[in-house]
């Protein structure tokens, strides 16, 4: 049974479609990459799943149960996290404090939880009393995640992981995102440096005009002559 399962999916805003039949399956081991033209449906199809965006027509499940236009809150229970792309900490709290309030469900002792972030994120550990909003672009996304996996989620949601970073923290933030996922965590994500990430990507979905164009393995995305030079920069 798939982790996650999205079915032949439609939504959009003010009535009008952005997704026009979406489908994808993702395993609890995998790491599944959105990618796409801008408009393509990439971050509403994240917003469709995290119950953030009605869905018209069409079914998403979670663990082969139906969680179609469930709640957040209640999608949170259910083991999923999602972190979007903007406004994802707060910046006048602590790391720390950061993180706790990602565990705002919980009522047994996390601590173990927190020491785990920081062995994902190890910069974080040396931060944790320092207001996030004073750390660099990529430190506040390790804490946007860290947060997200304060309740250990089976299935986690990013938007656009690493928008507007340099290189050098894009490559370590694929880095942290494999080591989340090596450690029993499905990811979900929606990213526009589209080469790099299915490099590290066992599935690979290209979407345009909220439809899947392309579904394949990472790597044979990649190689394929047709997505290298209509969606990779040749």
């Amino acid at each position: 049974m798939a982790l996650f399962e999205a079915t032949n999916v439609h939504g959009g805003y003010g009535g009008m479609n952005i997704l026009n039949g979406v489908n994808m399956s993702l395993e609890a081991d995998e790491i599944g990459v959105i990618v796409g033209p801008n408009g393509a449906g990439k971050s509403t199809m994240l917003k469709a799943i995290f119950g953030l965006l009605r869905v018209s027509e069409g079914e998403i499940c979670l663990r082969g149960e139906s969680i179609t236009n469930a709640d957040p809150v209640e999608l949170v229970k259910r083991k999923m996290a999602f972190v979007p792309q903007e406004k994802n900490i707060f910046p006048s709290l602590s790391v720390e404090e950061n993180l706790e309030m990602g565990a705002f469900i919980r009522r047994d002792n996390f601590v173990h939880m927190l020491e785990q972030v920081y062995s994902f994120f190890p910069p974080l550990a040396d931060k944790r009393r320092q207001p996030a909003g004073e750390l660099s672009g990529g430190q506040r996304q390790m804490v946007a995640m860290g947060r997200a996996l304060m309740t250990e989620p089976s299935l986690i949601l990013l938007d656009e992981p690493t928008a507007g970073l340099s290189p050098l923290y894009m490559a370590e933030i694929f880095e942290r995102i494999i080591s989340i996922n090596k450690a029993g965590v499905g990811v979900l994500m929606v990213e526009q440096h589209a080469k790099q990430a299915l490099k590290i990507a066992h599935k690979g979905f290209v979407l345009v005009a909220g439809q899947n164009r392309f579904t394949d393995t990472g790597e044979n995305l990649i190689n394929n002559p047709e997505v290298a030079k209509a969606f990779l920069g040749g």
